[in-house]
């Protein structure tokens, strides 16, 4: 009989079902070891758990980790209640954590912390025994895994920003029960190197037990006494072992680790063409600064030559002979102009234009003018002036007043 074939989704779905139906599954407490443990911004809370056989991933969302109690780490020995489910979108299960408890801090981590106290209390982390990098390294020597992202990720970063540089691997084992042998023959290797400038040890990322060789005193011991500069470079940013604490310098990962002990061609070509530029502009500043004080200096003894002093007396000599000139030509306008005024004021006094215009000048026969009615008598003669002639009068009657007008 031939089933009818079910799609992938189904399959989760049917497998998720089985996993909520279990008694046991469905409600457990597991203990175990946190590892790679990551508070997520969201609040949700992923992390490892793990004994020396085997490891879960888990997960504890936000509503359950804001009920969460006590600072959890890596290396803390916990129970965890939840229940077993499946995430469909992966076809993967996980425990789904309610509540975690601590149970004690885990054995790798306490050797850790042990190891770490002991070596600091003897001073092998003192920051007056590191070395310093040189700036140009010819050649890197680099402790890791052959194979990976690690050395990888090292050639690629520093042949990239120093494609001078040269590259030595010495292929080690970077977990396990020897890989602190390993990794001790390969510092010796290149330690004892003339041609090797420094070295980086290191290897990508891993969980607390995968990344232990690099706690081992002995490895510690070995990179403190080395005669050329080591890197550290073991793990992610959030990874720490004795070996990052005693070597010369920490690199948050094996890429980072590239990056700082190579310099970057292209930016110090740019910084060259910078100062060169600056230098271009400093010779270019200082010249035409010369240029300006020989100007100056130039122009100084031109403002003092004689012949400068005598074109200023001439050209003051001009100036005076034209304000003279234009100062003439004002006072002869402004008298033009009294003359032309005085003239029209006497015009209009003289009583010729008044009769000119139509009126009369009216005289006693002794020649005197007649300005009042009272200065004359009835049967009085006179003479009367206009524009073309005189006219003789006999005053027959006087009236006063102001115009009289008698029909």
């Amino acid at each position: 009989m031939a089933y009818k074939p079910l799609k992938v989704s189904e399959v989760n779905q049917y497998i998720k079902r089985l996993f909520s139906g279990d008694m046991i599954l469905s409600n457990l407490k597991v203990e175990g070891e946190i590892s790679n443990y990551k508070h997520h911004y969201s609040g949700h809370i992923y992390f490892t758990l793990k004994d020396h056989k085997a490891k879960i991933n888990c997960v504890m969302f936000r509503s359950y980790s804001q009920n969460l109690m006590q600072n959890i780490k890596d290396g803390d020995k916990v129970v965890v209640s939840g229940y077993i489910s499946l995430y469909e979108k992966e076809g993967s299960y996980q425990l789904y954590a309610t509540s975690i408890e601590k149970s004690g801090i885990g054995e790798l981590y306490d050797a850790f912390e042990k190891l770490k106290l002991k070596l600091e209390s003897e001073g092998l982390f003192d920051p007056k025994y590191k070395k310093q990098l040189p700036f140009f390294p010819r050649k890197i020597g680099v402790v890791t895994s052959a194979v990976g992202a690690a050395v990888k990720d090292i050639i690629t970063i520093a042949k990239r920003r120093y494609p001078g540089v040269n590259i030595l691997i010495y292929p080690a084992l970077v977990q396990g029960i020897y890989a602190v042998d390993s990794i001790c023959e390969g510092l010796r290797y290149l330690d004892n190197r003339d041609d090797v400038d420094l070295i980086i040890v290191g290897r990508g990322g891993g969980s607390l037990e995968e990344l232990f060789c690099f706690n081992d005193e002995k490895l510690a011991r070995l990179i403190h006494s080395m005669k050329k500069p080591v890197v550290s470079a073991v793990g992610h940013e959030t990874d720490f072992t004795i070996a990052d604490f005693v070597a010369d310098l920490r690199a948050p990962t094996p890429s980072a680790a590239a990056e700082m002990v190579t310099p970057e061609t292209d930016e110090l070509l740019e910084k060259l063409d910078e100062k060169l530029s600056r230098l271009v502009r400093s010779i270019n500043y200082k010249i035409n600064d010369n240029i300006s004080n020989i100007d100056l200096l130039f122009n100084r003894l031109m403002y003092y030559s004689p012949l400068n002093k005598i074109k200023d007396m001439k050209s003051k000599q001009d100036n005076l002979y034209r304000r003279l000139l234009l100062s003439m030509d004002n006072r002869m306008k402004s008298n033009r102009t009294r003359i032309e005024n005085i003239y029209r004021a006497l015009s209009y006094l003289n009583p010729v234009s008044s009769v000119e215009r139509g009126y009369g000048i009216v005289m006693d026969l002794d020649g005197n003018i007649i300005t009042s009615v009272d200065s004359v008598g009835v049967e009085k003669e006179l003479n009367i002036i206009i524009k073309d002639g005189i006219i003789k009068v006999k005053v027959v009657n006087i009236k006063k007043g102001e115009f009289v007008n008698e029909n």
